[in-house]
């Protein structure tokens, strides 16, 4: 597959498994051996700790979008620049629900092979977030958010 279809992959994959919570599609996407590089710390590997992050992720911010604001391909990778916005309504990463409305951006890198995703890295505003739902200090010498 070339550039064009591997982008078409990203996009579909953005919005229905972030955007329409259609997990099912992570098996139609992913290649067997598929690896996420930025994974969270004790989920299992491939597909099912796939699935197992967007089913916590989509707990905790359940109106959650995400939209792709660039979007690069080159040779068997895509680069995608996204912005995350949602309500932290329930558990993440051990944080209690807060209510509170975020908004992060982040970078994810796909590896294709044969035509499906392969390989991921994943790079968002982790720090961002944490200092959004109020468990983290702002930067020093950032001004305070409300």
């Amino acid at each position: 597959m070339g550039e064009e279809e591997n982008k078409a992959t990203v996009r579909m994959f953005y919005d229905e498994v972030l955007n329409r919570r259609n997990l099912g599609v992570i098996d139609k996407v992913t290649a067997e051996n598929y690896v996420d590089h930025t994974a969270a710390p004790g989920l299992p590997p491939g597909r099912e700790g796939e699935k197992l992050w967007f089913q916590m992720l989509h707990a905790a911010f359940p109106d959650g979008q995400t939209t792709i604001d660039d979007i690069i391909a080159e040779g068997d990778k895509v680069v995608v620049r996204g912005t995350m916005t949602g309500t932290h309504s329930a558990e993440f990463m051990g944080i209690p629900a807060t209510g509170k409305e975020v908004k992060i951006s982040g970078i994810d890198i796909t590896r294709f092979e044969n035509g499906l995703s392969a390989e991921h890295w994943g790079q968002w505003d982790v720090a961002g977030l944490m200092v959004q739902l109020g468990v983290a200090p702002p930067p020093t010498g950032a001004p305070e958010t409300e």
